[in-house]
């Protein structure tokens, strides 16, 4: 390794490459997983020292790691192997072109969403699916290579449904391209040619290769914005509710919360978050008319609305005039009525999407507790079957639950549509790792509990998400950011997966590319 190490130094300067212990465990690390160090970080600057560090590796015989904004909790990255190359894609972080004209814009793979979103902004540009909620820290080509939901994944789908092509570093180096980039002389303007080169790495976790640049597609920004919150008594009638509001494509983004996580993120924040939020709102509206008038609402609807509702949700709606956003949210609303839901004031989507991205301190819950989230995705009719599924699980495990202080909730939304998205949650007294130490916000970190490891907790949370794992791959579910946590390899029929090993096998020979990814 200190061979190797001296190599990397040479290609990515001596400053880009570390083999610091705690250096090596930090970015091994995930929101929810600490387990085997790697054997060197390596920051590469562009795309011919990324090419140039992959290589390097892997004729020493080395796993290769790449790493985004690490706001994953599913291994992507954590490595299966000692002395792992991980890849801090982070200083590869330019956006390459905007095109105004042919509609993209090519950016590098560590770039964030924040940071794409606020270029493009100054445009009046946008990529249609425009980020998660992480997105400060978030990169694009870590989503891609997990994929990715929230901003316009109501209408537009998935972080993979927004990509026209990318360049990928193979195993020996060499330079993929894929879309229309394929062609010897064409330009990143259009996704296919021929079978979808590009959609093979998406999803993928960097098992097949290492992204350098990705070319996203542009829209105008909306000129015009409706908002909606609802508030239902049970899940059964909310998720029918949501599962129209989709089928209608109505929304450009529609999630919801159980009783606990909806208590959970009033608690989180404090009167002084709530006023730098309102700052963003007044912001964000069109002309001092409407910021003072949507301001207005948002400040006396304060959060005391919320302490008697049960299950809620909330959308936002993207049009080119105002009327036709006034109408999608009315329709919406309609939609909530007949399904026995009521309106809430609609101040919390508001704020969110005033603040797109804001500080990650959701990694923790409100008192410093550990959080980890686990998903399905499913057709519309079989989201209340998937949660009354989940929770007859949860209430095999309540004795063991109760024992432990774990807390589990809900964050359910729609994708497209088509699908929806139930993702169970848990919340527990544990110890905060390095990788929460350095992601929340170090005034709101002052402000949270201490607590001491709590191992036999994390195993029962760990044993409940793999049979919840196990539960949605019997069920037919799908995943976004498989990693090493998701039933990938062993849900696929025999066809794909024997043509998924015969093209790992193509471009990954000696299976050194985030071994363990997808379960290759």
């Amino acid at each position: 390794m200190e061979r190797l190490a001296s190599k990397l130094c040479v290609i990515a300067g001596e400053r880009n490459v570390s083999t610091d212990a705690a250096e090596c465990d930090y970015f091994a690390q995930d929101v929810f997983t600490r387990d085997t160090p790697a054997g060197v970080v390596v920051a590469p600057g562009d795309t011919e020292q990324l090419a140039a560090v992959v290589a390097e590796a892997v004729r020493a015989g080395r796993a290769v790691v790449p790493r985004g904004g690490g706001m994953s909790y599913t291994s992507g990255y954590v490595p299966s192997e000692a002395q792992s190359v991980l890849l801090d894609m982070r200083r590869m972080n330019r956006v390459l072109e905007i095109n105004r004209d042919d509609m993209y814009v090519r950016v590098e793979a560590g770039i964030t969403w924040q940071a794409l979103h606020e270029a493009l902004q100054e445009q009046g540009l946008k990529t249609p699916y425009w980020g998660t909620l992480s997105g400060r820290y978030a990169t694009v080509g870590g989503s891609l290579s997990q994929n990715s939901i929230f901003w316009g994944s109501g209408r537009h789908g998935s972080a993979a449904d927004a990509v026209l092509s990318m360049e990928v570093v193979l195993a020996d180096g060499s330079l993929l391209n894929t879309g229309s980039a394929a062609q010897k002389h064409a330009r990143p303007f259009f996704r296919h040619f021929g079978p979808d080169l590009t959609g093979l790495f998406t999803g993928d976790g960097g098992a097949l290769g290492v992204k350098a640049t990705i070319t996203l597609k542009l829209l105008p920004q909306a000129a015009e914005h409706g908002f909606g919150s609802f508030a239902f008594e049970g899940y059964a009638d909310m998720c029918a509710a949501m599962s129209e509001i989709a089928r209608r494509d109505l929304v450009t983004e529609c999630f919801g919360f159980d009783p606990y996580l909806q208590r959970q993120r009033m608690k989180r924040e404090s009167l002084a978050k709530d006023a730098s939020q309102f700052v963003g709102v007044l912001k964000s509206a069109g002309g001092v008319g409407q910021a003072i008038r949507d301001g207005a609402k948002t400040a006396m609807a304060g959060r005391r609305f919320m302490d008697d509702v049960q299950w809620s949700f909330h959308v936002m709606c993207e049009e080119r005039t105002a009327d036709a956003a006034k109408a999608a949210r009315d329709e919406a609303a309609k939609i909530v009525v007949a399904h026995g839901g009521r309106e809430l004031p609609d101040s919390i989507p508001r704020v969110v999407r005033a603040n797109p991205f804001g500080p990650v301190n959701n990694m923790l819950g409100p008192e410093g507790e550990r959080w980890v989230p686990v998903h399905g995705l499913v057709p519309h009719s079989q989201a209340v079957s998937a949660i009354d599924r989940v929770e007859a699980v949860f209430n095999r495990h309540r004795d063991g639950l109760e024992k432990f202080d774990i807390h589990t909730a809900y964050l359910l939304a729609t994708v497209g549509t088509s699908c929806f998205v139930v993702e169970p949650v848990f919340f527990w007294p544990d110890a905060i790792e390095e990788m929460h130490r350095r992601s929340v916000e170090p005034d709101h970190l002052k402000r949270l509990k201490d607590f001491p490891a709590q191992p036999e907790a994390r195993a029962l949370v760990t044993r409940i998400k793999d049979e919840l794992a196990e539960l949605f791959s019997a069920m037919g579910a799908v995943h976004l950011q498989v990693g090493k946590a998701y039933h990938y390899r062993q849900g696929l029929r025999p066809e794909p997966l024997g043509m998924v090993r015969a093209i790992k096998s193509y471009v990954d020979p000696e299976n050194r590319m985030n071994p363990g990814c997808l379960g290759l």
